[in-house]
């Protein structure tokens, strides 16, 4: 199915639907939820869900699991996605968080194959097949690292969700902990109870996931600039040990590639 609401077809005895969706660059998916479990991939663009527990940044190629009945809201840029929502029963293991996870080439093909699938498929033959193995190869995958976590206290929430729109390099503990009335040890203490994190390391791994989008129009060089760095090796060195994998992986037109 293609460009279905969910809602079409959510009645439906099955117990994977898969449905693709092209979306218009910047779209948003405001907040909402799904009785379903979902399995969210971005087959092209990049996106960003949110939740009250955090911000997950989905790069292209990648796809995130978010748990049924959670409220979330999907920023799409330049997205086609391929979404299979799943019976909560059909999947006990499906974390209780939002994960992002990689998708091989396998899982890859089996979307692409499950999305021409009709909502009352035949659950016996390849369609069936497909709709089983999809799930066992989405039980095999490892969370990606492509998150923060975003306080419980409006005040907090509020600082981080303000920084991820608009990260600033030049952003301190003392200029946060004076827009909360508190003093910066105070402060300090309070974020990193939330958040498991000491406010300087959450904003740079803000900055980081700010990053992901940009790079997908934008050199590494330029990226790297724009959110602070000094030089691209910086960048680089940065992107690398917070995500495992350096920047120009995510870059459209790898135009930095060859000078590395």
């Amino acid at each position: 199915m293609k460009n279905v609401p969910l809602a079409d077809v959510d009645h439906v005895d099955r117990a994977v639907l898969p449905i693709g969706t092209d979306y218009p660059p910047g779209h948003v998916l405001d907040w909402h939820e799904h009785r379903r479990a979902q399995f969210l991939y971005g087959a092209t663009g990049v996106m960003v869900v949110d939740t009250a527990e955090g911000t997950w940044t989905v790069p292209p190629e990648r796809a995130v699991l978010i748990p049924p009945t959670t409220r979330h809201r999907v920023r799409m840029l330049g997205v086609s996605t391929r979404s299979l929502y799943v019976e909560p029963h059909a999947v006990p293991w499906w974390p209780a968080g939002c994960t992002v996870v990689d998708v091989p080439p396998l899982l890859r093909e089996l979307l692409v194959a499950a999305v021409e699938f009709e909502a009352d498929y035949s659950l016996s033959g390849r369609e069936g097949s497909i709709a089983a193995l999809l799930l066992h190869e989405i039980a095999e995958r490892a969370p990606l690292p492509f998150h923060v976590g975003i306080p419980a206290s409006a005040d907090l929430a509020r600082l981080c969700r303000e920084y991820l729109a608009a990260p600033d390099a030049d952003a301190t503990n003392a200029v946060w902990a004076a827009r909360t009335a508190m003093s910066e040890r105070a402060f300090t203490r309070r974020f990193r109870a939330e958040t498991g994190d000491s406010p300087a390391v959450w904003r740079g791994r803000a900055r980081l996931l700010a990053a992901v989008p940009l790079l997908r129009t934008e050199s590494v060089s330029e990226v790297g600039g724009r959110i602070g760095y000094a030089s691209p090796a910086a960048f680089t060195a940065a992107f690398t040990r917070a995500f495992g994998m350096p920047p120009s992986r995510f870059s459209a037109s790898r135009r930095d590639s060859g000078r590395r």
